[in-house]
């Protein structure tokens, strides 16, 4: 265990974090000022490729409706237009997804930060895990991120750009409303993934047990289909698509909780046969 850390103070502990957050910040402002210089990509080619027929999984899920011999998953229109009402609403959008993208560009470096702030408290094998806990946390991010982008954004602007009701109801979204779908259904996704991550601390510490996980999994599978009815339009294929990784990330929890749980009984036990 880190003997210099536990010397320390609760103010020390503080001063320690605290520049652990500056370097967090000062990393995810210059990757911000780098996503806000390549405004064209950000927006034309990223954000507002959703709202174009064409984007990748429109054209994805409309080759599947073919191979199935129908066409009732081809997205052939997206009835709205985009619209800018306020004279700063533009530039403020592109400075908060600009720190968005610094945000989830710099995550790597964010979490190893947090690792180095943790890793005092931690026994010398645990620390040599750090180069693969920050490899699996970001791969899982990541994965969140693109799951995010190519599933649940499209299939959200698909149903709300098309839902109507009534024909009189011209479809003028602000560009602000529009942009908060997709960064709300991102950022939501890839903290979604870090389940197994947060479940692996949360075993350690005792909080969660392979058995409580197991005692309430249809509890949690009921909290999964609400959350995926929230953030996914309300229709059935849309809700599965979305709630199968997430189950999948659950089990994958309860693995990883029962591996913690049998390493800790078996160090138990052999503590209490030298005694």
């Amino acid at each position: 265990m880190g003997e210099n850390r536990k010397e320390m103070s609760f103010l020390d502990h503080l001063e320690v974090l605290r520049w652990h957050l500056i370097r967090s910040s000062v990393a995810i402002l210059i990757l911000a000022t780098v996503a806000f210089l390549f405004k064209n990509i950000i927006f034309d080619k990223l954000l507002l490729a959703p709202a174009k027929t064409d984007f990748f999984t429109y054209r994805a899920l409309c080759n599947i409706s073919k191979m199935l011999g129908t066409d009732g998953m081809c997205i052939n229109e997206l009835p709205f237009t985009l619209q800018s009402l306020g004279m700063a609403e533009q530039f403020s959008i592109h400075i908060w997804i600009s720190i968005t993208a610094g945000i989830i560009i710099a995550f790597p470096y964010i979490i190893w930060e947090f690792w180095r702030f943790i890793s005092p408290g931690l026994y010398e094998k645990e620390r040599r895990n750090a180069f693969w806990f920050i490899i699996i946390s970001s791969l899982l991010f990541f994965t969140g991120v693109l799951f995010g982008y190519y599933v649940i954004t499209p299939l959200s602007v698909n149903f709300l750009g098309n839902y109507s009701i009534s024909d009189m109801v011209d479809k003028n979204f602000k560009i602000g409303s529009y942009i908060s779908i997709i960064k709300t259904s991102v950022l939501a996704s890839g903290l979604m993934f870090e389940l197994p991550v947060i479940i692996y601390f949360l075993a350690k510490v005792g909080l969660v047990s392979p058995d409580f996980l197991r005692t309430y999994r249809k509890h949690a599978i009921v909290i999964v289909l609400i959350l995926a009815a929230v953030i996914t339009p309300p229709d059935v294929i849309s809700q599965i698509i979305v709630t199968i990784p997430i189950v999948i990330l659950y089990e994958v929890s309860i693995l990883i909780a029962s591996i913690i749980y049998k390493k800790q009984e078996a160090a138990f036990s052999k503590n209490i046969t030298k005694k």
